[in-house]
């Protein structure tokens, strides 16, 4: 099993790997002077190292559901880490469908974050819960995993547009709010980078206090705590003490924790954003609009709408169908308002609205983009904050 296990973390890391390696090769398109249309040797190059990589996750995928003996779904290190790599085959169909070579440069990218987030979590493996005992299990996590996938592409496509076709030449609120977009993609970032450098360092501060139940309990930040666990104290000593206590309501399982680890994670990115700004001595994507000239708006806003109109009804048959009868068989109900179940529902009216809004009212181009754009925010809310920040019945995640 150890051997096993070892194999799997293997594959991970060289398939992280080979989709950094990838991006690089993506990149080197943008310099040639052939349209888009035409197969450059870079990007031939690269989408052959990106189904390299997606194959040695293939293999990370089964040796570890072989070692645990269950899909490899159950927590949110297998669940971010399958979400990751779902991107990349959503990205490796559409790539061979439309042969845009700029998609790589940005749907890999977001597939390396996404899988540096997930090493972030704990990565043992542990025997399932009783609700998880199911075959169910397979079945609607890794649909809604894939749907959500899906539809992050119409996002990458999204983002690519915007920096394309947006005037950066003076500041307006198109701009800010696209720059915001960027920011916001650095806070993944410097959760994994803040989180990897403590790591490293073998921090650990331990703090005791009083849960909802009146049992006093411990817990561990694997970074400094800039906030503290509400009325708890500080056990481990030569540690930085903590500024404040987090607030009374937030009392869920290491609420405090989870906390410090949100603040800690924007400070990362402000730091990583303040540097790039500091370096290219204009805004992100200014700096980046001269070198996405070859892309086809026309072309960006036909992907982008594609990736939504598949992956809507596979989210809608694991987000919503799948989820309902598990749920039906699990707890004895098809709904019960849990925030999974709510925003699981916020994201399915979000993408139908999207659809009819494209459809019927002609909401192409930008309007379109900013749409996607605001469909990925609302899937990584459920990921991140739901999942983190929000109790309920799933939790155990």
């Amino acid at each position: 099993m150890d051997t096993l296990i070892d194999i799997s973390s293997t594959m991970l890391l060289a398939a992280f790997i080979l989709y950094l390696l990838a991006t690089f090769f993506f990149g080197a398109t943008i310099r040639d002077k052939r349209s888009e249309s035409k197969n450059s040797k870079a990007g031939t190059i690269g989408i052959t190292i990106t189904i390299i990589g997606f194959l040695s996750q293939i293999v990370y995928f089964i040796t570890r559901w072989i070692a645990s003996g269950h899909a490899p779904v159950s927590n949110l290190f297998e669940f971010v880490t399958f979400f990751g790599m779902a991107i990349v085959f959503a990205f490796i169909i559409l790539y061979f469908i439309y042969k845009v070579s700029v998609l790589g440069l940005f749907a890999l990218p977001i597939a390396i974050i996404v899988i540096a987030y997930a090493s972030m979590f704990p990565t043992e493996i542990a025997p399932l819960v009783p609700s998880l005992q199911s075959y169910w299990l397979y079945i609607h996590v890794t649909t809604v995993s894939l749907g959500e996938a899906i539809l992050s592409i119409s996002f990458v496509t999204g983002l690519i547009y915007l920096i394309r076709t947006i005037d950066q030449s003076k500041r307006n609120k198109r701009t800010t709010w696209l720059e915001i977009v960027l920011f916001s993609l650095l806070v993944f970032v410097g959760f994994s980078v803040t989180n990897g450098i403590f790591n490293v360092a073998g921090y650990s501060a331990e703090f005791e206090y009083t849960a909802a139940n009146n049992t006093v309990t411990k817990t561990d930040y694997p970074l400094p705590a800039v906030v503290s666990p509400n009325e708890g104290k500080l056990i481990t000593e030569g540690v930085m003490q903590p500024w404040f206590e987090a607030p009374s309501w937030m009392r869920g399982v290491d609420a405090g924790r989870k906390l410090n680890t949100i603040i800690w994670s924007v400070f990362g990115g402000l730091i990583l954003y303040g540097l790039l700004r500091l370096i290219l001595r204009k805004r992100i994507a200014a700096a980046i609009k001269p070198l996405l000239q070859k892309a086809k708006p026309d072309l960006l806003d036909e992907i982008g709408y594609r990736a939504v109109a598949i992956g809507f009804p596979v989210f809608t048959l694991g987000g919503i169908i799948f989820a309902s009868i598990w749920a039906q068989e699990a707890w004895g109900r098809f709904w019960g308002w849990d925030p999974k179940e709510v925003w699981a529902l916020v994201t399915w009216f979000f993408y139908a609205a999207f659809l009819h809004l494209r459809l019927s009212r002609g909401w192409h181009g930008e309007k379109s983009a900013w749409l996607a754009v605001g469909g990925f925010a609302i899937i990584m809310f459920n990921l991140v904050a739901v999942n983190l920040v929000l109790a309920g019945l799933h939790s155990y995640a």
